[in-house]
């Protein structure tokens, strides 16, 4: 138990204190004692509220239950009109546009590619914001997006028959999108800026110009001889690099090394779903590593083979423009930050009766406090240009916790002497009442709403949650082609649209989840943009910049504005109200035994990682070694369908143990070279990852909303204090875990 300091009638985690009163506060224009006095009331005046909706939460869900458990037929209508009665789906808001302001054009105006990262993670971190810019040269190489057919392997040194496929693809793209009027990119010989233009001399062809001049808007170095061009479609900018001393600039005609795209638009530092922080240390990390990032100091050492190196964040990019005079870019992802959700509380700060205090009020505040510094120009960069701060709220439900959100940015903004609105809200879509009630949801904030997005994996947890009583689930990997989904996600544009967030606000896609299967990405995930979607989650810096290549494809504001208006609201509700429920459950043994091995495996892989070593987001093989991207929306989704197939006897508490140990082997078996792990299979009931991923199966029903934070934080803080489990499930301290 931390020594606790006491700040007005709060007790605060030495740990906090420290970081707030001698990092945070200098500078910020803020005092201290005013601080912990506006803090003390905030937390006393809105935790009433925040427990009373959670309460409403959990009304609403016994409701529901209870009305499932009493249908002998289904009748969607009769379902609909009871949804409206209890609330669960609200009145229709009348027609509006939401009127933020202050928006940097990043989030407003540009398409582009979103990066979500572990902000605790100070390497990933630092990678995310540099990740603006990237190789289309490296990301090729070293992808699967170019295949390794006669010779074009990928090997230790350089391959120069790979390479050549990966310059013809490179310049491909600038054909197609760039075309000259004579010749082509890959005939090229020489680019120079002349008479305000660029030009190409081109083998055999002469010279020649852009079929479109004015996509040549700068370079770097002499007009006759210039170490890049930089070039602009859709809003993005591509810079290609010249070198004739460098191995590729060698090879090339044109002397060129690189294309290098525009690529990581946006990035959302997460202090939430890939994030394990379970005490103050684990916050202060948090908060400290997102405070080096606005400060622009934050840098990392690390070993790479026998060289030790140091990672800083870039600097903004200086060019000439086409005339002569001289202009800057970014260098850096414009950086979000995501809080934590309404439903967790922590112990870093303890209110006037001794209790924990809700974390998502703390994030709200210091994150808040972190932004201040940014526009007080107190770093050494600027994230935004045109002073806000964006502050990305996920897990809401209806609109009465959207506007208790926004009341408490209220607070937050008159605590820390901001302006109002100064704090932007993105509105993350991923639960079942918020989907059916969006526009309301957003009206609540149509004064600083910037971000909406779908989350297939979080929105089909709640939705298997919700439904729990109504009957065993459709199998897991049919969810993605179910009515529900595909109206949820239609819904989701739509309504965005309708709200005027297009030229606004971002509306966003879920995360391509493999992120060795660069190949398949480039021939799937360019629908995200088809559907209306102006930015769409990647999970690595060279997955975005291959992203980036489907908005110079795909003119966003355009599709947004055939979309404007072409679908039926009232419809896509009432299909998103088609509940998943399996109308045939005649599976076979083997296909019942193979849904619950992908699912154990896939909670047993991520658990023991979030529990033994504080990882809340890594590549974790699944059951057929394909390596996918874990957080706990992943970690809810399986076990909420674990959860409900026990429920309707689909398996028993039998199978699901055997499966469970069986699938702990494989996940030992899987983490055999990583010497920190700890293996479960060795003790299965003094494990205590392996206790807890069997919690959150056999309790998933009981937990609010099918949320997995209780229970991981739980076993995490007991894990951390050094507890081992007991066979009859308790837990006892001990020196070491066994």
């Amino acid at each position: 138990m931390a020594n606790y300091i006491k700040r007005e009638s709060l007790q605060v985690d030495p740990v906090l204190q420290q970081f707030i009163e001698e990092e945070l506060l200098p500078n910020s224009m803020v005092e201290p004692n005013q601080f912990w006095s506006d803090l003390d009331d905030l937390i006393h005046d809105l935790t009433p509220e925040n427990k009373k909706l959670l309460q409403h939460r959990d009304h609403l869900q016994n409701q529901i239950d209870e009305w499932h458990r009493n249908q002998t037929t289904f009748h969607p209508e009769t379902y609909k009109n009871f949804l409206t009665n209890i609330g669960y789906i609200e009145q229709k808001t009348n027609d509006f546009n939401i009127t933020t302001n202050n928006v940097d054009p990043e989030i407003s105006t540009q398409a582009g590619p979103q990066l979500v990262v572990p902000v605790n993670n100070a390497r990933y971190a630092i990678n995310a914001a540099n990740a603006r810019w990237g190789s289309l040269y490296d990301a090729f190489y070293g992808t699967n997006a170019i295949n390794e057919e006669n010779g074009a392997t990928k090997t230790g040194t350089y391959n120069p028959k790979r390479g050549q496929k990966v310059i013809q693809k490179a310049k491909a793209f600038l054909d197609q999108f760039f075309p000259l009027k004579n010749g082509t990119h890959q005939d090229a010989t020489k680019y120079i800026v002349q008479d305000g233009q660029l030009s190409v001399t081109v083998e055999n062809q002469g010279t020649t110009q852009l079929q479109e001049p004015s996509q040549a808007v700068g370079y770097k170095g002499k007009p006759e001889d210039p170490q890049s061009v930089l070039l602009k479609n859709n809003r993005l900018h591509v810079e290609l690099q010249f070198d004739r001393t460098l191995p590729v600039g060698k090879t090339d005609e044109s002397g060129m090394k690189d294309v290098v795209l525009e690529s990581a638009i946006t990035t959302i530092m997460d202090c939430e779903d890939s994030v394990a922080a379970v005490n103050a240390a684990d916050k202060v990390l948090v908060y400290r590593n997102l405070f080096g990032l606005t400060m622009g100091n934050l840098s990392v050492a690390f070993k790479k083979g026998a060289t030790m190196m140091t990672r800083s964040l870039n600097g903004d990019r200086v060019y000439q423009s086409m005339d002569g005079t001289s202009f800057s870019l970014p260098g850096r992802s414009l950086m979000l930050i995501r809080n934590v959700g309404h439903l967790m509380t922590t112990d870093a700060i303890l209110d006037r009766d001794g209790n924990e205090v809700p974390e998502g009020m703390l994030d709200a505040v210091i994150t808040g406090l972190i932004g201040k510094h940014d526009l007080l120009g107190n770093g050494r960069y600027q994230n935004s240009r045109s002073g806000s701060i964006y502050i990305v709220k996920p897990k809401m439900h209806g609109s009465e916790e959207v506007q208790f959100a926004n009341r408490m940015f209220n607070r937050v903004e008159d605590m820390l002497g901001l302006r109002r609105h100064t704090m932007k809200m993105g509105v993350m879509d991923e639960e079942r009442r918020t989907s059916l009630n969006l526009r309301r949801c957003m009206e609540q904030v149509k004064e600083r709403i910037v971000f909406i997005n779908t989350g297939f994996l979080d929105r089909t947890g709640d939705e298997i949650h919700t439904s729990m009583e109504a009957g065993p689930m459709i199998r897991k990997g049919d969810m993605k082609s179910s009515n529900w989904l595909t109206a949820y996600e239609k819904s989701n544009v739509v309504s965005g649209l309708s709200c005027g967030l297009r030229g606004k606000a971002q509306i966003g896609k879920g995360m391509w989840a493999m992120p060795d299967l660069m190949n398949e990405m480039l021939s799937q995930k360019g629908a995200q943009l088809e559907a209306g979607a102006s930015t769409a989650w990647v999970p690595s810096p060279t997955a975005a910049t291959l992203h980036a290549l489907h908005y110079h494809e795909f003119d966003v504001p355009s599709i947004q504005e055939s979309l404007m208006g072409q679908l039926d609201q009232e419809e896509l509700i009432d299909r998103m109200l088609e509940i998943p429920v399996a109308e045939n459950t005649d599976w076979s043994p083997e296909e019942i035994q193979q849904e619950l091995d992908n699912n154990a495996q896939g909670i047993l892989g991520y658990v023991v990682r979030w529990v033994d070593q504080g990882v809340g987001c890594s590549k974790v093989p699944d059951i057929n070694n394909v390596a996918l991207m874990e957080d706990r929306a992943t970690l809810r989704i399986s076990s909420q369908h674990m959860a409900n197939w026990l429920r309707h006897g689909i398996c028993t508490e039998d199978q699901v143990t055997e499966t469970m140990k069986r699938m702990a082997k494989v996940v030992d078996e899987q983490n055999a070279d990583d010497p920190n792990y700890i293996a479960m299979a060795e003790d299965y009931t003094r494990s205590i990852a392996f206790q807890a991923a069997c919690a959150l199966v056999f309790q998933g029903h009981e937990q609010p909303n099918g949320y997995t934070e209780p229970l991981l934080h739980q076993h995490r803080r007991q894990r951390a204090d050094g507890q081992r489990a007991d066979g009859d499930g308790s837990y006892q301290h001990t020196q070491t875990l066994i």
